[in-house]
């Protein structure tokens, strides 16, 4: 009776959409007698707007939502109106090998790019670029229609052929690398002890210059503002098509300085370097704030796909309070979860659910093709992706892990986290800790699950098939946790 009942059902619906498609002929009909033009159909929706907010250096523990002291209530906005990443990585611990795998979401190992290209530079390229054998997001999405612009640090190459108008990006303002944040000679700037660093920001053309497009641009506003001030103006700018914006801030990476507007947010904090430390990364947080004010202002919020991450994690040096990687082990330079787990939360309220906590492991690979998906660009043309695309994960189409495996390798130290487990293999030392109930790095249970070190070493082993031989660079930096001493290539 059921499969009549369906059937019938079936001959009533045809019936219906024939009476349908005549009323509806008969209709357009009589609106043209009438001359009256028929209901358009909807237009299609565009693609969405697509901003990546990099911070540099902004450890686990300096965002609020991770639990963190220093309030930060704009970054935790986007894990609030989307989803936060409680274990989401970067490719490296430090910034210029981090870099090129997030624009182009391959591991950097491809072309050699595994140390910090001061020391050692990648393969066929020169010293800080990104090979041009390698596609940039901006390229891959500029090809796809989208308005592109690059704001702050960039590190991937000023010549020719790799400036940042060279790689996709239509429009950029910010500085090559590093650079200081204030003019000593302001009457409202403030400089931690030892953080004196003039940064060669005077717009004289030098190397950690500001520059606009491929001209130098004085450096007459607190760093910090200039950026997200750039920023805020792409957004206005490209208000009325698809854009896609990388704004690279700077803060709160050395040298630690600010200016009297953000120092006088925390007359609790006794420390001048802790106290003018949470004024970077405070006045970093009114920056996103801004960015999202405006995209709010010209209703564009609902259809952005909004990213915030970090490079890596926080400084030693910085870390005075030994807060900013709370409750992680390691900072900066090692492979310890301080230094590549970091703060990342993603937005995109007209698709995806608000308030979502995503606990398995995720990268800063996977920002391409979760852009590309997004856009609706795809990934021909393009070489083999290392990342993938989160939203069928975000969206519940996926079940599970995105990553069965996750690797990193600096020099001759590696790790590899599968599930709640990583394996470390660093100072000659095999250590497996369980990241999800041990995030401190406090135990080691290699003895313990020997089949599980055997699975990790070969998925480290079958991972190195494909890249450069490891590189060795002429710095190295010790650390001292849990009575291991390691030397960490940088």
């Amino acid at each position: 009776m059921g499969g009549v009942r369906y059937h019938g059902s079936a001959v009533l619906k045809q019936r219906s959409a024939e009476t349908t498609a005549v009323v509806s002929a008969a209709l357009v009909a009589a609106l043209s007698a009438w001359g009256c033009a028929p209901p358009e159909a909807a237009a299609p929706e565009p693609p969405p707007n697509i901003v990546v907010l990099f911070a540099d250096d902004l450890g686990y523990g300096s965002v609020s939502w991770y639990g963190g002291d220093i309030p930060t209530p704009n970054i935790d906005s986007i894990a609030a109106n989307g989803v936060g990443f409680t274990s989401g990585y970067v490719t490296a611990p430090v910034c210029n090998p981090s870099r090129p795998a997030l624009i182009t979401g391959r591991y950097q190992q491809r072309w050699g790019k595994e140390l910090n290209s001061q020391t050692v530079p990648p393969v066929n390229a020169p010293r800080k670029s990104l090979p041009q054998s390698e596609t940039s997001l901006a390229t891959a999405l500029k090809q796809a229609g989208y308005a592109t612009g690059a704001v702050g640090k960039w590190q991937l190459g000023m010549a020719d052929g790799y400036h940042p108008l060279d790689r996709g990006f239509d429009y950029f303002l910010g500085m090559p690398s590093g650079s200081r944040f204030v003019d000593p000679d302001w009457p409202n700037a403030k400089i931690a002890p030892g953080h004196e660093d003039d940064g060669q920001a005077d717009g004289s053309g030098r190397p950690r210059s500001l520059f606009l497009g491929r001209d130098p641009l004085p450096f007459e506003e607190y760093l910090t503002d200039r950026l997200g001030r750039a920023g805020v103006e792409f957004v206005e700018a490209h208000k009325d098509e698809p854009f896609f914006l990388y704004l690279a801030f700077h803060a709160p990476h050395g040298p630690i300085q600010t200016i009297d507007k953000y120092y006088s947010r925390f007359p609790e904090i006794e420390n001048e370097t802790a106290r003018i430390y949470a004024a970077m990364i405070s006045a970093l947080d009114d920056w996103v704030g801004a960015v999202l004010a405006k995209l709010r202002e010209h209703g564009l919020e609902e259809n952005t796909l909004v990213i915030f991450i970090s490079d890596n994690g926080a400084a030693e040096q910085s870390d005075v309070d030994r807060r900013r990687n709370h409750p992680l082990t390691g900072h900066k330079r090692n492979l310890y979860e301080g230094g590549i787990r970091v703060p990342y939360v993603l937005q995109w309220p007209g698709r995806l659910g608000a308030g979502m906590r995503f606990e398995h492991p995720v990268s800063s690979l996977d920002i391409v093709p979760t852009a590309l998906a997004a856009a609706g660009a795809g990934t021909a043309g393009l070489q083999a992706l290392d990342g993938v695309d989160l939203l069928p994960f975000l969206e519940g189409a996926a079940a599970g892990a995105p990553h069965e495996h996750l690797v990193w390798r600096s020099g001759p130290n590696a790790a590899v986290r599968s599930g709640s487990w990583k394996l470390l293999l660093a100072g000659g030392l095999t250590r497996l800790y369980d990241v999800d109930k041990d995030p401190a790095e406090s135990t080691d249970l290699s003895s313990d699950h020997e089949a599980v070190v055997d699975e990790l070493e070969e998925a480290f082993q079958d991972w190195a098939r494909d890249k450069a031989e490891p590189r060795e660079g002429t710095r190295t930096v010790r650390t001292r946790f849990n009575r291991d001493r390691i030397d960490w290539h940088i």
